[in-house]
């Protein structure tokens, strides 16, 4: 017997998306659409990201990723390379350097999502004041780090990486901390790594996730 899905929203000029709630538990609501300021922050405040450029897709996974800013949890190991590697974190200081490091090849990675369409349009969303990084340097040289949307108190956390062990690790715990101390209530990572894991991250319902990103967005947070 088969099942009825429901068939993903096809996106044209107008600005809206449909209720991510209609979308099945993988998460593709729409297809189409374009990568505007306008469009990408409307997606966010409505609980939705875009994944892929070519086609553009919007999704909205059922369960959603999320850190909770008091269980965090950072591994004895990762406590020690802290103390003992001289890294230096800085803020907003390279974060297309920081998108393109993200988009470079990896170990295990040969391709990203993180196409120069993304790297485009979230650059200008840094421009207008929406889009921030974390850098990790050593002797000098950026090792790692992480970019996100920031929206009230809520954080949507995109992609990290590292050129250095642990650089990564070390900007989402940096990230983490510095939110927390802001007053942000709502860390989005959408779908679950072996990373997030690791720190702390889990699951909860999409239903849920609307309803605290709905107040999380209502916050006065400055990054």
């Amino acid at each position: 017997m088969r099942t009825w899905r429901p068939l993903p929203t096809l996106l044209g000029e107008r600005l809206w998306f449909p209720d991510p709630r209609t979308a099945p538990p993988e998460g593709l609501v729409a297809i189409g659409g374009d990568f505007s300021p306008q469009r990408l922050l409307l997606a966010y405040r409505s609980g939705i990201f875009p994944w892929t450029d070519n086609p553009i897709t919007w999704w909205s996974p059922d369960p959603r990723g999320i850190f909770e800013f008091d269980r965090v949890h950072v591994p004895r190991s990762l406590r020690k390379v802290m103390r003992q590697v001289p890294f230096q974190l800085t803020h907003d200081r390279a974060f297309r350097q920081v998108m393109e490091g993200c988009a470079a090849p990896a170990p295990g990675r040969e391709e990203s999502w993180v196409t120069p369409a993304f790297i485009q349009a979230y650059t200008t969303l840094h421009r207008l004041g929406y889009a921030h990084s974390v850098e990790v340097w050593l002797d000098g040289q950026l090792v790692g780090g992480i970019y996100g949307v920031a929206l009230g108190g809520f954080f949507a956390g995109e992609s990290m990486f590292h050129r250095v062990s642990n650089a990564s690790k070390v900007a989402l715990v940096h990230l983490l901390e510095h939110l927390r101390q802001q007053g942000y209530v709502l860390f989005d990572t959408q779908m679950l790594t072996p990373v997030t894991r690791l720190l702390g991250a889990t699951e909860i319902p999409r239903d849920e996730y609307l309803r605290r990103l709905a107040a999380a967005l209502e916050k006065d947070c400055r990054f």
